[in-house]
């Protein structure tokens, strides 16, 4: 989504940056991982396969990605690059023609000790503040019990479940009061222009 395209997030334990063709190598190890990709229900892609999904998210305008930066190392050390820093993902996808308000959010984290828990708050307030959103849907392994826990303390709670896809899918709907909750649980980060604003190279 060009909307974020711009946009960097920073936060004490996470920095949040557009996916971009750099970050691709990283991500494509990431999947490798049968692991990651049974708790993602995703598919293994070749590299070039996956060049062609980070331009693909970022053309789309029903995709809104940030890579997770580990905020420390990042910091820490002058002139590392993003790749090297790199702990994992998160998205809103927006796939409900009929209801523009709702947004799936998906959360994937490689790296560990990275404030995981700030990730969704973070993700539901820039979908209100920026796209309108005042619901987001989590769809999550039945048996990815960590990432469940994770979510219901974040407030969001089951609304199905799929035997069939083996998955539960959680719900948050924000009110006054959880608009509020995701402002003080966000009030540290900032929103700063990423690499000042110039666009990725085609």
């Amino acid at each position: 989504m060009r909307l974020n395209q711009n946009t960097m997030l920073l936060g004490k334990k996470v920095v949040l940056v557009p996916y971009t063709s750099e970050h691709v190598p990283r991500y494509h190890e990431w999947m490798k991982s049968e692991e990651l990709q049974r708790l993602t229900a995703s598919e293994p892609l070749t590299l070039e396969q996956e060049y062609a999904m980070q331009r693909s998210w970022r053309e789309d305008a029903d995709k809104c990605t940030f890579i997770v930066l580990d905020a420390e190392k990042w910091q820490a050390q002058p002139g590392a690059t993003e790749e090297s820093c790199m702990v994992g993902d998160v998205n809103l996808f927006l796939t409900d023609l009929e209801d523009p308000t709702l947004g799936e959010i998906e959360v994937m984290i490689a790296g560990v000790g990275v404030g995981a828990s700030l990730l969704a708050p973070l993700s539901s307030l820039r979908g209100v503040t920026t796209l309108g959103l005042t619901k987001f849907e989590a769809k999550i392994g039945q048996e990815n019990e960590p990432s469940i826990r994770m979510f219901q303390k974040l407030h969001f709670e089951q609304v199905a479940a799929s035997s069939i896809f083996q998955e539960v899918t959680l719900r948050l709907t924000v009110s006054e009061s959880e608009h509020q909750w995701l402002l003080e649980q966000t009030s540290h980060v900032e929103e700063k222009p990423y690499r000042d604003g110039s666009a990725e190279p085609c």
